[in-house]
């Protein structure tokens, strides 16, 4: 067994979002030189399950295995049918699990992609339910960075207190571009509340969610918004007036007492 190959592999299946449990099986099914073999892992998300099957498949040429694609199964709680989406496996820029169950939610996942010629790019990717490939996969939707949703843009549309703090809003960002639901804290009347948010790329907005997950309808969205534009607007206003005082004249009074006490 090629030990080099063996490392790559594990860390590849590790980082993808499947973690350490498949590397006794990994290496087992490696020595025994099978052509091909698949491997079983299974995920919780809430009360959501998400079962896949890691698929190997060894080079005609040489030892070197090659881990090409997995299959995801989503069993919603109460659900009595499943989801299944095949997920293929490139040099980089991997989806991983999370990104796999939060695309089959429906959600949108911002990745670094590469076309055919090489090129890498950046988009949004969604699975289109309505349609399917020639191998039954659901079609996916891409919406690149000239689409026009700019996601820092929506988001300093609402009161949200984590956006007062670089790092805490970088990792905002990171997780809505990985497809998750996230909570925030939005300031409201003068009061800390705890709601959920979700990139909608689509329709270049956000979702919103209140403290149970239950969708806030559009209304309820665009009064948030507008409270944020109303108050952003009387800070600027506040600004404007106190810049105009300065430069009337009793502002300009004010400026010439200050550099005649300062020359004394």
């Amino acid at each position: 067994m090629n030990e080099k190959n063996f490392d790559y592999l594990k860390d590849q299946v590790k980082y993808t979002g499947f973690g350490e449990g498949l590397e006794a099986d990994l290496r087992q099914n490696m020595e025994q030189l099978q052509p091909e073999f698949s491997l079983k892992h299974d995920a919780f998300y809430g009360n959501d399950k998400v079962s896949a099957e890691l698929n190997f498949k060894k080079s005609e040429q040489s030892e070197m295995y090659f881990f090409n694609s997995y299959k995801a199964e989503l069993q919603k709680e109460g659900a009595k049918e499943t989801l299944e989406q095949t997920f293929y496996i490139n040099k980089g820029n991997n989806i991983t699990l999370k990104e796999a169950y939060n695309l089959m939610e429906g959600r949108s996942v911002n990745k670094d992609l590469t076309n055919k010629e090489g090129e890498e790019y950046n988009a949004w990717s969604q699975l289109d339910f309505k349609n399917t490939d020639a191998r039954g996969n659901f079609a996916v939707k891409h919406y690149h960075e000239n689409y026009g949703f700019d996601l820092e843009a929506a988001l300093s549309k609402h009161p949200i207190k984590e956006l007062q703090n670089d790092s805490h809003k970088q990792d905002l960002m990171n997780s809505l571009k990985k497809g998750n639901r996230q909570s925030a804290t939005f300031i409201k009347d003068g009061k800390e509340v705890k709601q959920y948010i979700e990139a909608t790329p689509q329709f270049k907005t956000l979702t919103l969610y209140d403290a149970e997950q239950k969708r806030l309808d559009t209304r309820q969205a665009k009064e948030q918004e507008q409270s944020q534009g109303s108050s952003q607007s009387q800070k600027e206003n506040k600004k404007q007036a106190a810049s105009n005082e300065e430069d009337g004249p009793a502002g300009q009074q004010d400026k010439k007492q200050r550099r005649k006490s300062q020359s004394l």
